[in-house]
């Protein structure tokens, strides 16, 4: 079951290469909150009742609730309905996403899998890592960059869920980057990229 949570996270990072709505982005991000939801919930029974409690409430009320509604908020009140001319082709980026999956299984498909060594966990996390700093590089609003950090962000989750003896600090560290981000949006809400090159030293 856990295998094809992941292989739909996995499908959710190609649809992003096609998204255009800010809207639509959001909602992904959502699903990959119930996605992740679930992962931990099959993976982590056994920890620590507190971290897993923890844990679960983090995936559902933070990354499932709190950051969609918070970015889907500054994106009606500045009425982005669009995202602007990103600078790749929706159809570049999704090949390019699509080489990162490729890459990523390429890279630890030599691995064995164990009980606290599951390849398939390392091979969804690093893409789900490089496609989050993708997003970053390749959009022009803030906003959206603050969308690619939290994807960023659920490659480190999923990392933490495979590396289970350091989840409580990793999990921890992933909320300190999900709040960061979000103080980032609520700073620069609609801001573009090309608006960074009129500050002066």
């Amino acid at each position: 079951m856990t295998e094809v949570l992941l292989i739909t996270f996995s499908i959710t990072l190609l649809y992003i290469g096609i998204v255009n709505r800010l809207l639509t982005f959001t909602r992904i991000l959502a699903f990959q909150g119930i996605l992740l939801f679930g992962i931990s919930f099959i993976e982590l029974r056994e920890i620590n009742t507190v971290n897993l409690v923890f844990i679960l409430l983090e995936t559902i009320i933070f990354k499932t609730v709190a950051v969609p509604l918070f970015l889907n908020y500054i994106i009606r009140r500045n009425k982005i309905t669009r995202e602007s001319d990103p600078f790749l082709p929706h159809f570049v980026s999704i090949m390019i996403i699509t080489c990162i999956i490729l890459a990523s299984f390429l890279i630890f498909s030599h691995l064995a899998d164990d009980t606290n060594f599951r390849k398939i966990f390392f091979i969804v996390a690093l893409a789900t890592l490089f496609t989050g700093l993708y997003i970053i590089l390749t959009r022009k609003k803030i906003i959206t960059h603050v969308m690619g950090y939290m994807i960023f962000e659920n490659g480190v989750f999923i990392l933490s869920v495979a590396i289970v003896s350091k989840m409580p600090m990793l999990v921890n560290a992933g909320i300190l980057l999900d709040i960061f981000a979000s103080r980032i949006g609520n700073t620069f809400e609609e801001m573009s990229v090309e608006n960074l090159q009129n500050l002066k030293d």
